[in-house]
Order: C-alpha cells, then structure tokens, then sequence
C-alpha cells in the first residue's frame, strides 16, 4: 500500500491530466498570467465534468455549460468591479467561444441569500468558496503550479454525490444532484457526506 501523500501526489497527477485533456482548460491555464486574478483558481464544472466525459468515454469538453474563474479582491467588494475583472477576462479568452463566469469570492455574502435563499458567510479566500461547493467531490480548483482538493479527489473519481456540511442546503444539492445524474448516469448520490481519509 502506498503512503498517504504518495496516493494524494499521484491522484491530483492523474486529476491534473485529466483537466488538461480539456482544450478550454489547457488554453485558460496557459493563459494565466494574462488574467491577473489576485488569488485565481479555475474551478467547478469545467474540472470535475471533464473528468466524467472522459470517464463516460465523451469528448473533455462535452456538456460543459460554462467555465468558472473564482478570485479574491477584499478590497473592492462592488459589482462594478467584479464586472470588470470579468470584461478582461472575456477579453483575453475571446477566441475560445465559451461562457466564463468571473466571481469575486470576497462579496459572495452580499448577492447569495437573496439569489440562493440561504444564509453564506463572509469568505476569507478563493479557497474557502470552493471548500463550499454544494459536494464534497465537487470541492476543486486548479491554477498553474496547484491543485487544491480540500476532501481529496477520491470521491470525484467514485461518481459520489454527497451533502458538504459547509453549505447544506439539500433543495439545492437535490436540484443539482439530479441535473448531473441526468447527464452522467454512472454517478451515485449518498445522503451523508464525508472526507477521503
């Protein structure tokens, strides 16, 4: 049996190859210096669903409805500004013809009741709005030089949808649940959540 941080090197190796066999993603990492995100992960759908295409045999690409950019800017907390982060960022990956979706992780509590109906704290980092995503699986983000998998990438590989208990709001995680079920049937919901050990 391998040790721990050999099993996790190798994991978020394979995870690393997998994004990357995603075109959109390769060209937006490639690209990372030019967006100049303070505090920048790519993040969500355009990883996770890229590892389930390829699992389920599909182009990396396929299904993929849009690609999320998360960063931190504590110091403008304005819809304005995060519109604008979002015009550079469309403007460096114009030729890609793909939604993005910019969010400044610093101002999330200010739009998230009102949009989600469920109460969301304040964020310290980037880091702490993946750590609350509506899974545990689903809980990644990539920049150029890390991986960042706060419950491990286990359960993103086993198809395992389970409640994460930073944000568990089960209206929201069964709606989302059943939209990724549809479209990748391998897939299995499980009613509590844990961690990889």
């Amino acid at each position: 049996m391998l040790p721990q941080h050999l099993t996790t090197y190798l994991m978020q190796d394979r995870f690393r190859a997998d994004v990357l066999a995603n075109t959109n993603n390769r060209i937006i990492l490639d690209r990372w210096n030019a967006l100049a995100l303070p505090d920048g992960w790519l993040v969500a759908g355009c990883l996770f669903q890229t590892v389930w295409n390829l699992q389920a045999g599909r182009a990396p690409e396929g299904n993929i409805k849009d690609y999320d950019l998360f960063y931190f800017d504590k110091d403008d907390l304005s819809e304005h500004g995060e519109r604008q982060v979002q015009a550079h960022v469309d403007e460096v990956l114009a030729d890609l013809g793909i939604s993005i979706d910019v969010s400044n992780q610093a101002r999330v509590h200010l739009w998230y009741e009102s949009y989600f109906g469920h109460p969301y704290q304040a964020l310290r980092s980037a880091c702490d709005g993946i750590d609350r995503f509506l899974m545990p699986a689903t809980c990644v983000g990539i920049r150029p030089d890390s991986v960042y998998a706060p419950n491990g990438l286990q359960m993103l590989y086993d198809g395992v949808l389970t409640t994460n208990p930073l944000t568990p709001y089960l209206d929201l995680f069964e709606q989302k649940a059943a939209s990724y079920c549809a479209r990748w049937p391998s897939l299995r919901i499980a009613r509590t959540s844990r961690a990889e050990v």
